[in-house]
């Protein structure tokens, strides 16, 4: 496809971002034309303290030494299994610093999780959070780990103030289970023992790998699509040309709620935001709104990303719309449908568009992103970035008319070269064009903007009919009474599938008819729900995103 959207840019956006890229040999010139560039700058606060970006290179590169001298270096594998705390991003950049790839965990994992992902990317080393330790021990008689490395809550807050938070974690609320890890060695001792340490700069090439990073798993056993530096460096540079247009000078400060180790947290908040030189205010826990909206209340904020459930649970606390917005003018929405009911209210509290972007992790993961400072919401996912070509595709592989829905399909430089020992399925997506078929349903508009309708795997067929579930949540949320809602389809002698709807309610008035009527008054006879389940919570992965396939098996 012709890339038609490059005239709709916004000012100062190139449209090729390949001299930019070659300028770094990989993420670590990244972080170290950073570090020197900002040095005297606060690069992450975490609880009322705060790092340097001197002090992330000098924490950074003794965990690095640290690494080297006990065997670990290029093409190796380390595992980091902690929340956003301040050594995430010191043990993620001493990780790639001595050359190595780097693995991110979900703490939350079952001890099965965690030996699945340590057993399947060969990681000899891990750095995990104490908090985690007990299921660590869980999964350890299957794994072959060499390095451990336990860290507290308060590692890197202050001796005197680290001590009193670790206390209260620890004994107060009874946040660190029982464990034990021969051999293993505190975070701490690691960096003392770097200090003295040599540090040995590898050489580094874009075909290097930076990150296993693996998909959700909601379709089966996770995998890890291989992304390396290259991948990495180019997605950073595309998500920086973005940007660009729409800072001003002034240090930029971006809200990090969602997990360091999902892949857009990573990309955009630690690495876009770090070349910036910004601040990075890290959330220790997301899902405790109140405390997200404590903390976003003592820093004065200019960027914001998340996804739609974390939005609109910010939107519905009493707290929210007090906070100082007078500096906020990035907001940025991904990882799932941002609806625009949620995206209305936003602009109304906040007076900041939400913009909509999409990625997935095979793809770094920006493929598209809308103008950050357009106020109308339109339910495009954006222009493509940079350097990046998009085909839409009917099932056997051809390019549909300009309008048409089809399978996104993606090339460029910041895609995947695969999944992890996987080639079987790492040829059932790559094809030899280069192209990456996404499994997403959309269409491109005369303009070049993207639509997406929903994923291939989550269509409804109703008598036929194709319906995306999609289209069907933006309408219920509508509704006054309703707070979030999920659809997906179910078995139906006389037409094959029905569309079911499953509901949070803000209160206990609305009911399964009146909701039915309300849908129906909004949507094409197919496409209204059949039946609905009220619920209090939904399935969700790790960043808040609803998991229908759990409502299907559930």
């Amino acid at each position: 496809m012709e890339r038609i959207w490059l005239d709709q840019y916004p000012p100062g956006v190139p449209a090729d971002i390949t001299e930019d890229a070659a300028g770094y040999d990989s993420l670590l010139a990244v972080v170290e034309e950073s570090c020197q560039r900002y040095a005297r700058n606060v690069a992450y606060i975490s609880m009322g303290s705060e790092l340097t970006y001197a002090e992330v290179d000098a924490h950074s590169r003794r965990f690095a030494a640290w690494l080297q001298s006990v065997g670990v270096g290029k093409g190796d594998r380390v595992a980091i299994m902690m929340p956003n705390l301040l050594q995430y991003p010191i043990c993620l950049f001493g990780v790639l610093r001595a050359g190595a790839a780097a693995v991110g965990i979900n703490p939350l994992f079952t001890a099965s999780e965690l030996q699945h992902q340590l057993a399947d990317s060969g990681a000899e080393t891990i750095v995990i959070a104490e908090n985690f330790a007990h299921t660590l021990q869980k999964a350890l008689p299957e794994l072959s780990l060499r390095h451990i490395v336990v860290t507290s809550v308060g590692d890197m807050l202050g001796s005197v103030k680290g001590a009193v938070i670790d206390l209260v974690v620890r004994r107060v609320k009874k946040l660190v289970p029982a464990y034990e890890l021969p051999g293993a060695l505190r975070l701490r001792q690691a960096l003392s023992l770097g200090r003295d340490a040599g540090y040995t700069r590898p050489r580094m090439e874009h075909d290097d790998l930076a990150l296993l990073q693996y998909t959700g798993g909601t379709t089966g056993v996770s995998k890890a699509a291989m992304l390396s530096h290259g991948n990495m460096v180019s997605n950073l540079c595309q998500a920086y040309a973005w940007l660009q247009p729409y800072v001003n000078g002034e240090q930029e400060c971006i809200v990090t709620a969602l997990p360091l180790y999902h892949i857009f947290a990573l990309t955009a908040n630690c690495l876009a935001f770090f070349r910036l030189g910004a601040r990075n205010l890290l959330i220790l826990n997301a899902r405790d709104i109140p405390g997200l909206v404590k903390s976003m209340s003592q820093t004065r904020f200019t960027a914001i990303t998340g996804v739609n459930t974390l939005f609109n649970a910010l939107l519905h606390h009493p707290g929210f719309a007090k906070l100082d917005f007078s500096a906020l003018h990035i907001s940025l929405g991904g990882g799932m449908a941002v609806q625009e009911t949620v995206a209305q209210r936003w602009l109304e509290v906040t007076g900041t568009p939400l913009a909509q972007a999409y990625g997935l992790t095979e793809t770094s993961p920006a493929v598209c992103i809308n103008p950050l400072d357009k106020r109308s919401f339109t339910g495009s996912i954006g222009l493509p970035v940079p350097s990046t070509d998009i085909s839409i595709r009917d099932h056997e592989g051809r390019e549909v008319p300009l309008g048409e829905n089809g399978e996104i399909c993606v090339r460029g430089p910041q895609v995947t070269r695969g999944y992890w020992k996987r080639p079987d399925e790492t040829q059932a997506v790559l094809g030899a064009d280069g192209f990456l078929r996404t499994g997403d349903i959309g269409c491109v508009d005369e303009e070049g903007y993207l639509y997406i309708r929903d994923r291939k795997k989550d269509m409804i067929l109703v008598s036929g009919f194709n319906v995306y579930p999609n289209e069907v949540e933006a309408v219920a949320v509508q509704h006054p009474d309703v707070l979030e809602a999920a659809a997906i389809g179910i078995p139906d002698e006389h037409s094959g599938e029905v569309v079911k709807l499953f509901v949070i309610r803000k209160n206990d008035r609305v009911t399964e008819k009146e909701l039915i009527d309300f849908c129906r008054g909004k949507l094409t006879g197919y496409k209204v729900p059949r039946h609905v389940e009220f619920r209090k919570d939904l399935p969700r992965s790790n960043v808040g995103k609803v998991l229908r396939r759990a409502l299907k098996e559930g």
